[in-house]
């Protein structure tokens, strides 16, 4: 019998010890295909601004508002020069952001509003079939949280908790007061939460801040996704008096409501940073920082310079924007990243940081961008990228931006000559421009029908405002800001 019991042990330590060499090479080989450090997986804040705009922040020339905080996270890791959205409107961009799927794909080629005639009501909201972020990384052991804007559907079946999240505060909507108000259904509706009572709102993009310390605070000790959505600086332009004090030498009161709400997101950046640098988990702490659209001009006093366009419309000003990934471990400082990218590259970048694995039913449109900001990668992550929005349609290939829009002949721009978009140089570029309608028009004609359309008074709107002429230099800097009150 004694000798039985020894076999068996030996047997069972023969087994443990093949099983652990297993699991050894089992991390080589996914660390060495990019799959991440198993052994210590880093943490993913994904941080997105509210209809920001491009000209708006210091590491891209501001000086008029200050963005401290934003700068340090920028300078600290890589700002990619192109970087895109993949719609210059906030739901279906945000659609695309956290599926990692060009959402025209499934059917989100509108903004989401009140249901139209003839659609179904069930179907406005991200797709039930369509697996989030949260969905990827839930399953790697990441604990998720979401905390305000959603603007993915209201129904039951879209709300975040269904869609990976383990935790949400915030609102489902599309926008809301800063300020408190008296509970409604829309801007004033009450914020939800499932892991507390939810405090009163104090101001909200503070309260958002606030919350995503709580939420690294409470999990700093295992690894986690927590997307920081803010509606700032979307409407409506309230700010704190004294924000307005600081920006009280900016002349035009929209322009200086905004500056002082871009201050405030700013704060609030700060805060988040900060409460990863008091973890100690800072370093393997990988923060993405974006806006989900290009500056509604019009709307909040914002500007895109020296891009063309806003929110709305599929020239550079709608859907090029401030796009940062900060990752101490992996990305050294002060990295300048000039090839096109998307956020449709956060997908599977996050996936195979956190140790997945990709395959062709993640049906992903990006690519995991860190072989390219490391350096391991040199040729470009995208050969196209493909835009389609209600009425217009765009492409990039290289230099070469196709803009199509119903009322008028393709626009063609070089954007490494051109990239305030005023040249156009189509018809220097007939065979250039009908490859690259081809190549769309084929794109195009193979896409699904929207699940859900907004009103149609929207796409005059958009046709109008590739007529409008827009601010391409930044604003003049009235006075700066004393450095104690940044």
């Amino acid at each position: 019998m004694a000798i039985q019991r020894e076999r068996q042990f030996i047997f069972i330590l023969v087994l443990s010890c093949f099983w652990q060499v297993f699991l050894d090479f089992a991390i080589v080989q996914n660390v060495i295909a990019g799959n991440g450090d198993l052994q210590n997986p880093p943490n993913v804040v994904l941080i997105v601004a509210d209809d920001l705009g491009f000209a708006d922040v210091g590491f891209h020339g501001s000086t008029q508002i200050k963005t401290p905080n934003l700068d340090l996270l920028a300078s600290g890791g890589a700002v990619c020069e192109n970087g895109y959205v993949s719609s210059p409107v906030c739901s279906p961009s945000r659609a695309g952001l956290l599926t990692g799927r060009n959402q025209v794909s499934f059917g989100y080629d509108n903004n989401l509003g009140l249901p139209q005639p003839g659609m179904d009501p069930q179907l406005c909201g991200l797709p039930v079939g369509e697996r989030t972020i949260a969905d990827r990384l839930g399953e790697l052991g990441y604990k998720t949280g979401l905390i305000g804007k959603w603007h993915l559907g209201k129904l039951p079946q879209f709300h975040p908790l269904k869609r990976g999240f383990d935790e949400f505060w915030g609102f489902t909507g599309g926008g809301h007061y800063y300020f408190p108000t008296p509970v409604g259904t829309g801007y004033d509706s009450p914020i939800e939460c499932n892991y507390a009572e939810p405090k009163a709102i104090t101001y909200i993009t503070d309260d958002i801040g606030d919350e995503s310390v709580s939420f690294i605070e409470r999990h700093r000790e295992k690894p986690f996704f927590l997307f920081a959505s803010f509606n700032a600086p979307h409407a409506p332009m309230q700010a704190t008096e004294a924000d307005l004090k600081l920006y009280q030498h900016i002349k035009g009161k929209k322009r200086r409501a905004y500056c002082a709400m871009v201050h405030r997101l700013d704060v609030n950046v700060g805060k988040i940073q900060t409460a990863l640098q008091e973890a100690g988990i800072a370093e393997n702490t990988m923060t993405v920082f974006i806006s989900d659209n290009g500056g509604p001009v019009n709307a909040n006093a914002s500007c895109n310079a020296p891009l063309n366009g806003q929110k709305g419309i599929l020239l550079e000003g709608g859907m090029h924007v401030p796009y940062v990934i900060h990752f101490p471990a992996k990305i050294k400082p002060g990295t300048k990243y000039s090839h096109s990218v998307t956020s449709l590259d956060f997908a599977p970048t996050f996936v195979v940081a956190a140790g997945g694995t990709i395959d062709a039913n993640a049906k992903f449109d990006g690519v995991d961008l860190l072989p390219y900001l490391t350096g391991k990668v040199d040729s470009p992550p995208h050969e196209t990228l493909l835009w389609k929005f209600t009425i217009s349609a765009a492409m990039r290939r290289g230099p070469w931006k196709l803009v199509r829009v119903p009322d008028r002949m393709p626009m063609l721009f070089n954007l490494d000559e051109d990239i305030s978009e005023q040249n156009d140089v189509a018809s220097e570029n007939i065979d250039r421009i009908q490859r690259m309608m081809k190549d769309l028009g084929q794109w195009d004609v193979r896409l699904p029908y929207p699940v859900h359309l907004e009103g149609a008074v929207w796409k005059s709107r958009q046709l109008d405002l590739y007529d409008e002429t827009y601010q391409l230099t930044q604003p003049e800097t009235l006075k700066e800001i004393p450095l104690q009150n940044r």
